[in-house]
C-alpha cells in the first residue's frame, strides 16, 4: 500500500435530511485504509439524530466548538481537545452549543475485543506528555486505560524540523490540527499538508512530516491494533 494525503475541503460533503451533522468520509477503503475509516463530522447548533454504530466502534476527537455527547443515557461535555470513546452497538447523539458549528474527528474500527468503556471522554489537557524521538512528544486520549482495546488514539506535537524517514507496524490516519509542513513518503514528491489534511500510513510504508513553520504543529493520530505511537519498524539516521 502507497499510503495517502487529501485535503478536508476536497472531500464532498454528505447531510441527511433533519440532521445537524455534515459528513465528510475522508479515508477508507477507496483510499487503500482496510480497517479504518476517517470521517470529519460538522455538526450545526441543535441535536443530531442517533448514530448508530452497529458492528464498529468508534473514536471522537472534538476539534472546535463545545456541545454534550448522550449516549447510554449519560451526557458528556464535548469541548475542544476531548476525546471520545463510543463502542460496538451504541448508540449517540451530539448536542452542538452553538453559535459556531461543533467539529469533530470520527474514527471507526472493528471492535474486535468485547470490553465495555470504562471511561466516556478524556481531555487533553489533563493527559501526561510523553516524549517520542527526535524531539517529538505526544498525549494518549483513547486508549486501553478507556477501555479501547483495539485501536490507539493520541495527538502529537511536532516541532519545527524534518525526522527521518521511518515506519510503523500499525495502520494509522492522521488529521493535521496546527501548524504547516510537508508530508514525505520513500521515493515519492513531497506533498504540502496542513490544518485538514489527512492521511493514511500504512504498515510498514516509509513517511516523515515536516513542519516548516516556526511554531509546532499538531497532529491528531488513531491506529492500529493499539499500541505506543512512539514505537518503530525502521528508522533512519538522523
Amino acid at each position: 500500500m502507497k499510503g495517502y494525503v487529501v485535503s478536508e475541503a476536497a472531500v464532498d460533503e454528505r447531510r441527511e435530511d433533519g440532521d445537524t451533522a455534515a459528513v465528510r468520509t475522508t479515508i477508507d477503503s477507496s483510499a487503500g485504509c482496510e480497517r479504518l475509516v476517517q470521517r470529519v463530522v460538522r455538526f450545526a447548533p441543535g441535536r443530531s439524530r442517533p448514530r448508530r454504530l452497529g458492528d464498529r466502534q468508534e473514536v471522537l476527537f472534538v476539534v472546535s466548538g463545545e456541545g454534550t455527547l448522550h449516549v447510554g443515557g449519560e451526557t458528556h461535555v464535548l469541548e475542544p481537545a476531548t476525546g471520545v470513546y463510543v463502542t460496538a452497538g451504541e448508540e449517540y447523539e451530539v448536542e452542538a452549543a452553538g453559535p459556531q458549528e461543533l467539529v469533530v474527528v470520527a474514527v471507526s474500527a472493528p471492535q474486535e475485543h468485547d470490553a465495555p468503556a470504562r471511561r466516556r471522554t478524556v481531555r487533553w489537557s489533563e493527559q501526561p506528555v510523553l516524549p517520542a524521538s527526535p524531539n517529538r512528544e505526544f498525549r494518549y486520549l483513547v486508549n486501553q486505560d478507556m477501555g479501547c482495546l483495539d485501536v490507539t488514539q493520541f495527538v502529537g506535537v511536532i516541532p519545527p524540523g524534518r525526522a527521518g524517514m521511518h515506519s510503523h507496524v500499525y495502520d494509522e490516519v492522521v488529521y493535521v490540527l496546527e501548524g504547516e509542513g510537508f508530508l514525505h513518503f520513500d521515493g515519492d514528491e513531497s506533498t504540502p499538508i496542513g490544518p485538514g489534511s489527512c492521511i493514511h500510513f500504512p504498515p510498514f510504508r516509509e513517511h516523515s512530516l515536516e513542519n516548516v513553520g516556526d511554531t509546532p504543529m499538531r497532529v491528531l493520530g488513531v491506529f492500529h491494533p493499539s499500541g505506543d505511537p512512539a514505537s518503530r519498524a525502521t528508522e533512519a539516521n538522523q
